[in-house]
């Protein structure tokens, strides 16, 4: 059994070219590693933000096999770390449709789960800037919740507009899940309001470790998204946090001291209403 386990979240400003979100997303993870990180995530979007929606259909990968899945599964074999690949591009079947797919890989490289967005960002906020954003005109709804087995804990998986579906995280109760990952790119605008309410309040009820890696700055001319990239421990204090612009933080995760909170503040056993499967 694992007592500690060093995790790191990575913040990028991914823009609209893809060599040099991939470039800069190898520097990240090469430092994460040289800080020590055993688990590390990536940031929705990751390999390409652009005002034109549709670009990221161009770079739909079959399931298995593609640049970008390379990459991944080659940074976790080279660093020997579990990396989550946030969420990328893969091919769905349908013409004009993508799924947003975060994958885990293991220190071999091998990928060890996949998991498909299922709640679409189709919103407008109401900033007098008719910001507007419709996911589901390029992006299929993943059908399954997905906990992660690791050997320090279990992996819950999700991505970004998930965060607001709290029963979502819920369900993963039934298998154990120890440390939620949230790869995002939230707004600026929503960010400023409900980024760290939301992680803070997904730790504490489901006494997890919320590891929640972000884009942080302006991406293009028309799109920012606020950063604060955070590690949150179960009782709901942020263990490290970079506001704005690329980086790394780390923090050191104390899974005996989870479960000890867990065994004398028993949260999880009292819950009533729902049933914790997945």
């Amino acid at each position: 059994m694992v007592d500690t386990l060093r995790a790191a979240a990575v913040q990028m400003v991914s823009g609209p070219d893809l060599q040099a979100n991939l470039d800069a997303a190898a520097d990240l993870i090469a430092q994460a590693a040289t800080q020590g990180a055993r688990l590390v995530l990536l940031p929705e979007y990751w390999p390409l933000i652009s005002d034109d929606d549709h670009a990221k259909l161009d770079h739909g990968e079959p399931p298995g096999g593609g640049p970008l899945q390379e990459f991944l599964a080659g940074a976790a074999k080279r660093h020997g770390i579990w990396l989550a690949g946030g969420a990328i591009p893969i091919a769905s079947g349908i013409a004009g449709k993508i799924y947003s797919r975060c994958p885990v890989y293991d220190p071999e490289g091998r990928c060890i789960a996949r998991y498909d967005k299922i709640h679409l960002f189709d919103v407008s906020v109401d900033t007098g800037d008719k910001e507007s954003y419709k996911e589901s005109a390029t992006i299929l709804p993943g059908e399954s919740v997905v906990v992660c087995n690791a050997p320090f804990a279990n992996l819950g998986l999700s991505i970004c507009y998930d965060l607001r579906f709290p029963e979502l995280y819920r369900r993963m109760l039934g298998a154990d899940v120890g440390i939620i990952l949230a790869p995002s790119a939230f707004t600026a605008t929503t960010g400023k309001k409900h980024w760290e309410l939301l992680l803070r309040a997904r730790a504490v009820e489901n006494l997890c470790f919320v590891i929640a890696a972000n884009q942080g700055g302006r991406n293009t001319p028309k799109r920012a998204t606020w950063g604060h990239s955070l590690i949150v421990d179960p009782w709901g204090e942020i263990l490290a946090e970079l506001p704005e612009g690329p980086g790394v933080v780390c923090a050191d995760l104390d899974l005996a001291q989870q479960r000890r909170i867990r065994a004398t503040f028993p949260a999880l056993r009292h819950h009533r209403l729902l049933s914790p499967t997945i």
